[in-house]
């Protein structure tokens, strides 16, 4: 008779719900951070037509969602992303699926932080002078401890602390926007919703576009409920839900929020807006409503923590299903025996965060370093989407896939390639490629980001490259790894 081996623990299995999940996909995509930010630099090309600009992104996010929530139906995984690439194209696609979104998952914490340390500095600065509006790095660091602590009590307590922060960004904006709306009174138009308020040199519907690109950017991260299939109740329904849930939602409140400001602030003129200082949302507040900046601000502040927290679930949770079949480290496999956390890909997203941070922060200012970062991501996580496309059609082109079931040439191919379409324009204006006359090309320090994202991809095709000629299954198993397939035990992969 022989002992059994003992089983290293999992991810905790039906852990969350709906609510979770789907705070999940809001709080990756930030939307107060969005709004207040992301979504204002398509002004300059729509003008005031920039709801409508909003409104296309929308529809061309929900393409997309609609294939991730499809592909999630079928193969609930850590993995997520990586595996429906491994799936519907080939495994080593999933494999630099999942190298890519490790990165956009490591990238997203020092992002948001450093977001977090020049808001909060600068503005303490304004408000008492003797705060040096140069001493960020305390709030960002804050930040980032916060983020750890959550993620390393389990996805319980980082789930609810996204929700927490969601639904108070959410609210803050929410009410504004009717403040602001109430505030137009008979300003209030649908015309905004033409192109007739499109500024000079971006004439009618390529101003529209131009602005739906950079507004597309704002929808980033609304696939974030993917990765915790493996912890979520009943993850075939829940996740699907969740991603078309969080983008149609979050996707209408853009909507409303930048109607809203449109039509308060003028949409005439409405391609002055922007961040920062009077023509912006904690502007427009301060204005008009006295102390509701600060509330405005706080929702910034938790936009910030939120998504740094919903980046780490993120990363953590595609980094421990690739190491758990070896195609990563396999320490990125170590689960706390209490929280059920991944700690060592929490720990390890926590020190690469720590690092980027500060040092881009300090070698650039925390504000280019801001713009390095989003450049970086933006580069890796449109391709992917659009790589999210391609996936949908070759899954269900196959027969064995679909196990019986009817294809539905509308939702495994038109709209996919639709999604591709709206999204090609987006990648190549990340990546400052002049494709299009509203592409600028990308000026110092970001214009680094393109070399050192094509370096860092190139680093992970000699890996697989690696990987292929020596332990080919693992690169295999990137696209069976899912919750209905039991992982084979460490000492059977040692064995081969």
């Amino acid at each position: 008779m022989t002992a059994e081996t003992p089983v290293a623990p999992g991810l905790r299995r039906n852990a969350i719900g709906l609510r979770e999940v789907l705070f999940q996909s809001i709080t990756d995509m930030a939307p107060g951070a969005a709004i207040a930010a992301s979504i204002p630099a398509g002004a300059l090309y729509a003008g005031g037509a920039l709801p409508l600009a909003v409104l296309f992104a929308l529809i061309a996010c929900l393409l997309c969602a609609s294939c991730i929530g499809l592909l999630a139906r079928e193969m609930p995984a850590a993995g997520s992303l990586a595996t429906y690439a491994a799936r519907g194209l080939h495994p080593a696609i999933g494999f630099l699926t999942a190298w890519g979104y490790v990165l956009v998952g490591v990238l997203i914490s020092p992002l948001v932080l450093l977001q977090l340390g020049f808001t909060t500095a600068s503005t303490i600065n304004s408000e008492f002078a003797g705060y040096p509006a140069t001493l960020w790095w305390p709030w960002s660091l804050a930040g980032a401890v916060i983020v750890l602590a959550a993620g390393f009590y389990g996805i319980r307590t980082s789930a609810r602390l996204g929700t927490v922060l969601g639904v108070s960004e959410i609210a803050v904006f929410l009410v504004l926007a009717v403040f602001l709306i109430v505030h137009a009174g008979s300003h209030n138009t649908w015309s905004v919703f033409g192109s007739g308020y499109t500024p000079k040199g971006f004439r009618g519907i390529s101003g529209v576009i131009a602005g739906s690109v950079y507004s597309l950017l704002a929808f980033g991260g609304f696939e974030g409920a993917a990765p915790l299939a493996e912890e979520a109740r009943d993850p075939r329904r829940t996740v699907q839900r969740a991603v078309l849930l969080a983008t149609l939602g979050i996707g209408l409140l853009y909507v409303l929020t930048t109607y809203a400001a449109d039509v308060a602030f003028g949409p005439a003129g409405f391609a002055g807006f922007g961040a920062s200082g009077s023509a912006s949302w904690v502007g427009l507040a301060r204005s008009l409503y006295g102390i509701f900046w600060f509330f405005v601000f706080l929702a910034i502040v938790n936009s910030t923590v939120a998504n740094a927290n919903a980046g780490v679930n993120v990363s953590s949770r595609t980094a421990y299903a690739m190491g758990r079949i070896r195609a990563f480290p396999h320490v990125m496999a170590l689960v706390h025996h209490k929280h059920r956390s991944p700690v060592a890909a929490i720990f390890t997203t926590f020190v690469l965060t720590v690092a980027i941070m500060l040092g881009l922060g300090f070698a650039y200012n925390p504000t280019n370093a801001f713009a390095m970062v989003g450049t970086g991501i933006v580069i890796v996580l449109v391709a992917i989407y659009i790589l999210m496309n391609a996936a949908c059609i070759g899954y269900f082109a196959s027969a064995r896939n679909r196990a019986g079931r009817r294809w539905n040439p509308l939702l495994h191919l038109i709209i996919p390639l639709l999604g591709i379409a709206a999204l090609v324009p987006a990648w190549l204006t990340s990546a400052g490629i002049r494709a299009f006359s509203f592409v600028a090309p990308l000026t110092a320090p970001s214009s680094y980001m393109g070399p050192g994202v094509a370096g860092f991809m190139v680093v992970g095709l000699l890996y697989l490259l690696y990987l292929h000629a020596r332990h080919p299954r693992r690169v295999t198993e990137v696209g069976l790894v899912h919750i209905d397939e039991p992982v084979e035990a460490p000492a059977q992969e040692a064995a081969r």
